[in-house]
């Protein structure tokens, strides 16, 4: 069992009704954190937000259910993101781009991280070392895309990093123990996934997935501040 630094206890899982997002608030608990979850999906746990990220009127609304609540949150790991869905799948042309789906890939995989940091902001404890973690992918490195393709994907995640990267910045300004970073989690068994080919080498369990993320936020600190990390801990090139 992983140890949680005591610094860092009260955390909140958005995206939790994903395979990862589920897995990370079994495995926090168990660490003994307190861990509320967040999601578009109704739940009848108490210690859970129901609401919509992707949306602008979330920020409002969150603040309200965050001060009814009376919490204060000291680390944040967001795993909302959207690769494709019943009638849109990654792009492997230019003429394959659509708009519709490319803004539908902004608003999950970027809006819902704005929104939420903003909805945060004046619910993070003060006294202690803030911890912000948003789940992206190594397709979103401008630097290690070989490939080409996967257009709304890389491009939303590619917005997202550069937001983890002024947000760490604005962020340590008002607080020098804080920590921001993006993480690529590995290709995880999913729904996600599902519909794809992948070597099982190269496919990871929930559960794995879950227990990486799970160390990589527990060995954080100011210094890692900023960067973009992958589920092994080493740096990816933005």
């Amino acid at each position: 069992m992983i140890k949680i630094d005591l610094s860092s206890k009260n955390i909140l899982v958005a995206g939790s009704s994903g395979a990862i997002g589920q897995e990370l608030c079994k495995q926090f608990k168990v660490a003994g954190a307190n861990v509320w979850s967040l999601s578009r999906h109704e739940s009848e746990a108490v210690d859970h937000f129901c609401i919509d990220l992707s949306k602008q009127e979330s920020v409002e609304s969150l603040k309200e259910q965050f001060q009814e609540s009376k919490i204060k949150i000291d680390g944040v790991i967001n795993c909302a993101g959207l690769l494709h869905d019943e009638t849109n799948l990654p792009e492997r042309q230019l003429r394959d781009i659509k708009d519709d789906w490319l803004l539908r890939s902004m608003e999950v995989n970027l809006l819902s991280h704005i929104h939420l940091a903003q909805s945060v902001e004046g619910f993070m404890e003060d006294s202690k070392a803030f911890k912000w973690m948003s789940l992206s992918a190594m397709v979103g490195s401008i630097e290690d895309n070989g490939l080409g393709g996967w257009y709304s994907y890389r491009i939303s995640k590619v917005g997202l990093n550069m937001f983890i990267k002024g947000l760490s910045i604005e962020w340590k300004r008002k607080n020098k123990e804080l920590c921001v970073v993006a993480v690529h989690p590995g290709t995880t068994e999913s729904k996600m996934s599902k519909i794809f080919k992948i070597k099982k080498d190269k496919l990871y369990s929930a559960e794995l997935s879950a227990s990486r993320l799970l160390k990589i936020y527990g060995t954080l600190t100011n210094e890692s501040n900023g960067q973009f990390l992958n589920w092994d801990g080493s740096q990816l090139a933005w």
